[in-house]
C-alpha cells in the first residue's frame, strides 16, 4: 500500500497547530514585547532596550532573583537526597508497601490551591501547629508573616510535594542498577552503607543529575507555593516575591505593563535555559567518565 508524502504531516498537524498556537507564537510574540511599552490595554511602542535598562536598576528585580535562587538553593539538595532513600525503602516487597508508595505520590496529583489551602491552614498564627506550639508552652510563629520563614515554609511545601515525583524516577533508575554488582560488594564484605555510596549512588549519578536540573528549574520559576501561603501578596512588603511572582504582579490587571513582564519573562528563560544547558554539559561528562 502506498501514500503520498503529505499523508504524515496530516496526523501531525493537529499537534502542531496547538504547538504553534499556545507555545511558539506566545514565546515568541513574549520577546517581541520585551522590547516594547506595551501595555494590557495596548500600546507596544518599540523602546529598545529600555526595559532591560530598567530591570538592571530595578530593587524589586533583584530581590526576586534572590529570593528565588535561595529558593532553589534549599530546594535541590532535599529534593535529590531525600526521593532516593524513600525510592530504597519503596522498593522493597514487603506487606503494605503499595500504601507506602501511594501516600508518598498522592501530593503530586494534589491540586495545587488545595494543597495551598491545607499548609496555610496548618501555618497559620491560629492554625495546627502553632495551636501545638502554644500548648507545649511556646509562642506562635510567624510562619507566614515573617519574609524569611514564609519561604522556608514554602520550601517544605515544595519539597513535601516532589518527593513522590522525584521517588518515581529514582526507582525507574534502581531498577536498572546490576544486581551483580551488588553481590560482588557483598562477597567483598561490604555493609549496606558502603554499597549504598559505592555501588548505588555511582550508578545513579546521570539520574541525580536529572533530578537536579529538574529541582532547580522548578524550584527558581516557583510560584503557586508562594503565592497560596502569603495570599498573593509575597509576603511582609512583598520581601518574598520570587521571579514569576514579580511577572505575575507586574503584567496583571488594566495597569499591567505588559512589555516589561515581557522583559522579565525573557531574563527569566535566559537563566532556566543557562541552567538546562549546565546540566547537559554534566550529563555528558558523566557518560565520558
Amino acid at each position: 500500500m502506498t501514500h503520498r508524502p503529505y499523508t504524515p504531516w496530516l496526523f501531525l498537524l493537529p499537534g502542531l497547530a496547538v504547538c504553534l498556537m499556545f507555545v511558539i507564537f506566545p514565546f515568541l510574540n513574549m520577546i517581541v514585547l520585551s522590547f516594547t511599552d506595551a501595555s494590557a490595554l495596548g500600546g507596544g511602542r518599540f523602546t529598545g532596550v529600555d526595559n532591560f535598562v530598567r530591570m538592571a536598576q530595578d530593587p524589586k528585580f533583584w530581590l526576586a532573583a534572590r529570593n528565588s535562587l535561595l529558593y532553589m538553593a534549599g530546594v535541590v539538595p532535599p529534593l535529590v537526597l531525600l526521593p532516593l532513600l524513600i525510592a530504597m525503602l519503596a522498593q522493597k516487597v514487603v506487606p503494605g508497601i503499595g500504601i507506602f508508595r501511594t501516600a508518598f505520590f498522592t501530593p503530586v496529583i494534589a491540586s495545587a490551591v488545595v494543597v495551598g489551602l491545607i499548609w496555610t491552614w496548618l501555618l497559620d498564627s491560629r492554625g495546627l501547629v502553632n495551636n501545638v506550639v502554644e500548648a507545649l508552652g511556646g509562642t506562635r510563629i510567624g510562619f507566614l508573616t515573617d519574609s524569611t520563614l514564609l519561604l522556608v515554609s514554602s520550601m517544605v511545601v515544595t519539597v513535601w510535594r516532589g518527593l513522590g515525583y522525584y521517588m518515581v524516577i529514582y526507582l525507574a533508575a534502581l531498577a536498572n542498577v546490576p544486581k551483580d554488582l551488588h553481590e560482588a560488594a557483598m562477597v567483598d564484605g561490604a555493609g549496606p552503607v558502603r554499597r549504598f555510596w559505592s555501588v548505588t549512588v555511582p550508578s545513579l549519578r546521570p539520574t541525580m543529575v536529572l533530578v537536579a536540573a529538574l529541582s532547580a528549574v522548578n524550584g527558581f520559576r516557583v510560584f503557586s507555593e508562594v503565592y497560596l501561603l502569603s495570599g498573593g501578596s509575597g509576603g511582609p512588603g512583598g520581601a518574598s516575591t520570587t521571579m514569576v511572582m514579580l511577572i505575575q504582579l507586574t503584567g496583571r490587571g488594566l495597569t499591567g505593563e505588559v512589555g516589561y513582564a515581557s522583559a522579565l519573562s525573557f531574563v527569566l528563560f535566559v537563566i532556566l535555559l543557562g541552567l538546562l544547558l549546565i546540566t547537559l554539559k554534566l550529563n555528558r561528562r558523566e557518560d565520558q567518565l
